[in-house]
């Protein structure tokens, strides 16, 4: 089904051609329209196109007015103050409207596609091989998941890359106590859980490690296990290959229970960059744009420097050979732009690596692999803080393992459940609960601006009033339940009917969801959806306590107020969906 054009746009198009018929030398005039409390829309655009022309502002005003051409669209269009114009819709559009909506049968709700989408790689969900995944780790990846739903339903191509940390020297002085110690990593079943598997992996690496510290003998091994795994010693690989396997089924047990999607073809770590250093530094070097000091190959930057004043360069290449961050982060963009043929590179990371990644741009920029058609952009986010406002830890001072954290939201939010059940199995009780809790988690964290830390507060994420998921799985839960009450009445548009003040804010509220897909697909913000989703709900009580659903005064009114329920409901699933969030029937 083709898209619907918005009322907004509609009504845009109308004053902008009855603007440039009143002013032909302006051209094409924005007539800067919005929403406003004081009719439906308002348009401000007059003031600085009658201060541009020297033209008295209400007197121009006045002239729009007469040729605007209202027809079915426009019931009333009236000057206000020194030349801004309100502008009322007929109830008839907003009810044909949101029925041309209700038909899309693509599940669209006749949201348009992107005219020119392109191609963007999206690097999140980044965890480490042969380390638990912890609080930090739980941003980037529900951050990351969003953007890339969001992107992927305006019609852009996504790339997904999950740049996991599976390279480096720790992994030699793993690789050698394995292969000193050879059954530590064997398991008697072949069906091994994500956690038992990193447990495994997690008391290898404090064994390794403390023989790394006390045995200077095995610490020159694991040295020299490094370089063979850097020069792809076939034995030391396969045991490499372990470790990485070993991590993926953990990573896939979280993500799962996160209820994320992550695909194998899609995790490319560090290591799938390595046959590219070499040609990278090369690069980097004969173009001028690297160059060797005190043996490191390194990019200098006026704006960089350390506490001493002295510039703090990029190291693309340590002195002793060796290769950092640097390296292949810059192989990567090489891989990303000229192999992938990406317009845009997106990093969904931490914040505080905001400094690497501006350096990395801007090397990639001196060396012409990022130019005016091909842009990176990274997503920093914020830290997730304690209720006492202090980075989230455990009592001991540790790191809050995720899958705990996880566990205890699914764990509140199932108290929940059970609390309003009515006619829920145990086992239901259990899905809902795990769809409420990991929902709370979610929402709390694209709620809040990605830059801004937040806190993390479960008993708030978790309730039903205020700003939270719950509330918004709760609505929709409601609206199911209205129609399943229905009984013979089904939802159907009725144009010819009046709307009440409640129905038609709630209307014009459903019209602008295509403009804030595009808006938070735009600004890689879903925080902008989380709020269009939230006024959403809470517009929808309104309506729900003015406006008698089923005990309304007609058969065509109560049609006609299902269908509002209904259209509510599936901008409401559909919205939920681009964040990454479930919405169950019955709660």
């Amino acid at each position: 089904m083709a898209s619907v054009t918005s009322l907004s746009d509609s009504v845009h198009q109308r004053l902008a051609a009855a603007l440039s018929a009143a002013l032909p030398q302006a051209g094409s005039a924005d007539p800067l329209l919005r929403r406003s409390d004081r009719a439906d829309f308002q348009a401000n655009g007059i003031l600085a196109l009658a201060k541009k022309e020297k033209a008295n502002p209400r007197e121009l005003a006045t002239q729009v007015v007469s040729r605007v051409e209202s027809g079915e669209l426009i019931g009333d269009v009236e000057v206000s103050g020194p030349g801004f114009l309100n502008i009322t819709i007929t109830d008839r559009a907003i009810t044909e409207n949101l029925a041309a909506r209700y038909a899309d049968d693509t599940g669209r709700l006749g949201v348009p596609r992107a005219e020119h989408p392109g191609t963007t790689v999206v690097d999140y969900a980044q965890p480490n091989v042969a380390k638990e995944m912890h609080v930090g780790h739980l941003r980037s990846a529900v951050i990351g998941d969003s953007v890339t739903r969001l992107l992927e339903f305006t019609g852009e191509s996504v790339v997904r890359r999950h740049h996991i940390g599976d390279w480096g020297t720790q992994f030699g002085m793993l690789i050698q106590y394995l292969e000193e110690h050879p059954h530590e990593l064997d398991h008697e079943s072949a069906e091994v859980s994500g956690e038992q598997a990193m447990s495994n992996l997690d008391r290898l690496y404090k064994a390794a490690r403390k023989l790394f510290d006390s045995d200077e003998e095995f610490k020159t091994r694991a040295r020299r296990r490094v370089v063979d795994l850097q020069a792809g010693d076939p034995q030391t690989l396969a045991m490499w290959q372990k470790f990485v396997d070993e991590s993926k089924i953990y990573f896939f047990s979280v993500f799962e229970k996160l209820d994320m999607e992550i695909r194998d073809p899609d995790i490319v770590g560090e290591s799938g960059y390595n046959d590219m250093l070499a040609e990278t530094c090369r690069l980097l070097e004969e173009s001028g744009v690297a160059v060797r000091s005190e043996g490191a190959l390194c990019v200098f930057f006026d704006d960089v420097k350390g506490p001493d004043g002295k510039p703090v360069p990029l190291i693309v290449q340590k002195s002793d050979g060796g290769y950092g961050y640097a390296a292949t982060d810059l192989s990567a963009i090489r891989d990303r732009v000229f192999d992938i043929k990406a317009n845009t590179l997106l990093y969904v990371v931490d914040a505080r690596q905001s400094l690497h990644f501006r350096m990395v741009f801007e090397t990639a920029r001196r060396a012409g692999w990022l130019n005016e058609d091909v842009r990176a952009v990274q997503l920093a986010f914020g830290t997730v803080l304690g209720k006492d406002g202090k980075p989230f830890k455990t009592r001991e001072g540790e790191t809050v393992r995720l899958v705990d954290l996880l566990d205890e939201a699914i764990d509140r939010a199932s108290a929940v459940v059970r609390e309003k059940a009515q006619d829920l199995s145990e086992e239901e009780i259990a899905e809902r609960g795990a769809q409420v809790g990991i929902g709370a988690v979610k929402y709390a964290d694209l709620s809040t601006s990605a830059n801004r830390d937040y806190k993390f507060d479960l008993d708030q994420m978790v309730s039903l009033n205020g700003d939270t998921s719950v509330y918004l799985q709760y609505a929709y839960a409601r609206i199911r339940s209205i129609l399943r009450k229905a009984g013979e009445a089904r939802p159907a548009a009725h144009p010819e009917l009046g709307l009440h003040a409640a129905e038609r804010a709630l209307g014009l509220h459903l019209d602008s969801f295509g403009a804030t897909v595009a808006e938070a697909a735009a600004e890689y913000a879903p925080h902008k959806m989380t709020a269009y989703l939230y006024q959403l709900a809470s517009l929808y009580t309104t309506f729900y306590d003015k406006c008698p659903v089923l005990k309304a005064e007609s058969p065509e009114q109560v049609e006609n107020r299902l269908f509002l329920c209904d259209i509510t409901a599936r901008t409401l699933h559909q919205g939920m969906a681009l964040l990454g969030i479930r919405t169950p029937e019955r709660l």
